[in-house]
């Protein structure tokens, strides 16, 4: 009985030792995969931006890093082990990741994303939808209105090149046509249209992305007035007066230089009454020679008197 106790408890020992041994490769094993996969992945998609979140992995102590994969049509449908890393989401420590670099074509997209903490990493977690960009929330653009004058000018929000404008304004009245212009970018002052005085314009506007044949819904309205500004009275007759008398002035002006650089350059010279002809020319021909020296001596003395008239 003795022989048999012995033999027993030496059987279960090693019963022990064995199941001992056993486990030790399962509790290594388990080591690796001992930390969770995220949970709850999700992409939430506004004016053509795309951010996949997910519950993030909590281990009191530690930071958890996160790796983010995707495939897209081909690769889903003839390639499906490959899987491709994400621009801009490899060990971040944020639960989110943006992958609008990353969605580049309107098919379906398949994501995944998996934790790490030191040499540990958890099972890949998979979107249970595939995501295509064309289920994106479009919002209507912000929008911002002033005057320059009786100019319009509106600003639109810059959303990305991807992204146009139709904006619709028109006259406040009834009856009044509504008028649509395409706008290629935002952030950008555009002349919109040259108001009436005295006459209140209103404005909408949406977006639209060729890309996804899709538009936005109409913004609410927007109105503005511009006061009609009348010339005072006072004023126009200033104005009238003013030209009326650069209308006199101007042409008075011009004749009063006129005389001016006349007199200036080209003085009118009065001859003396020496110089004058009084008798005719036949009487000047008979004339004696001491008549005609005395006649030229009377003519040198008139030119001398006749140049200093001139001087003075």
């Amino acid at each position: 009985t003795q022989t048999f106790t012995v033999v027993l408890k030496e059987i279960w020992t090693s019963l022990i030792m064995w199941f001992f041994y056993a486990l030790i490769p399962c509790l290594l094993t388990g080591a690796v995969a001992i930390l969770p996969a995220p949970q709850n992945l999700s992409v939430h998609s506004t004016n053509m931006k795309h951010l996949l979140i997910w519950s993030p992995v909590i281990i009191p102590g530690e930071t958890v890093y996160y790796s983010v994969e995707y495939q897209g049509e081909y690769e889903s449908l003839y390639t499906s082990h490959v899987w491709i890393p994400s621009s801009w989401c490899s060990l971040m420590e944020e639960p989110e990741c943006d992958v609008t670099d990353d969605i580049t074509a309107t098919v379906p997209y398949n994501l995944r994303v998996r934790a790490t903490l030191g040499s540990q990493s958890s099972a890949w977690s998979t979107l249970t939808q595939p995501f295509n960009r064309n289920s994106t929330i479009l919002t209507p653009p912000g929008m911002e209105l002033t005057k320059d004058g009786f100019h319009l000018v509106i600003e639109l929000e810059d959303l990305g090149p991807q992204f146009e404008f139709l904006v619709a304004y028109w006259k406040r009245e009834a009856g009044a046509k509504e008028h649509v212009k395409t706008v290629s970018s935002g952030g950008i002052p555009l002349h919109l249209v040259t108001m009436e005085p005295g006459a209140a314009y209103c404005v909408k506007a949406q977006t639209f992305v060729k890309a996804i044949g899709r538009h936005s819904a109409f913004s609410q309205a927007e109105c503005v007035e511009v006061q009609g500004e009348v010339l005072p009275l006072a004023l126009a007759l200033f104005a009238f007066v003013g030209f009326m008398l650069i209308l006199v002035a101007v042409p008075l002006s011009i004749w009063k230089t006129g005389q001016l650089l006349r007199y200036s350059c080209c003085p009118a010279v009065v001859l003396p009454d020496t110089l004058k002809v009084t008798n005719s020319p036949q009487k000047l021909i008979s004339c004696r020679k001491e008549e005609v020296d005395a006649c030229a001596m009377t003519a040198v003395l008139s030119s001398e008197e006749l140049f200093r008239t001139w001087i003075w």
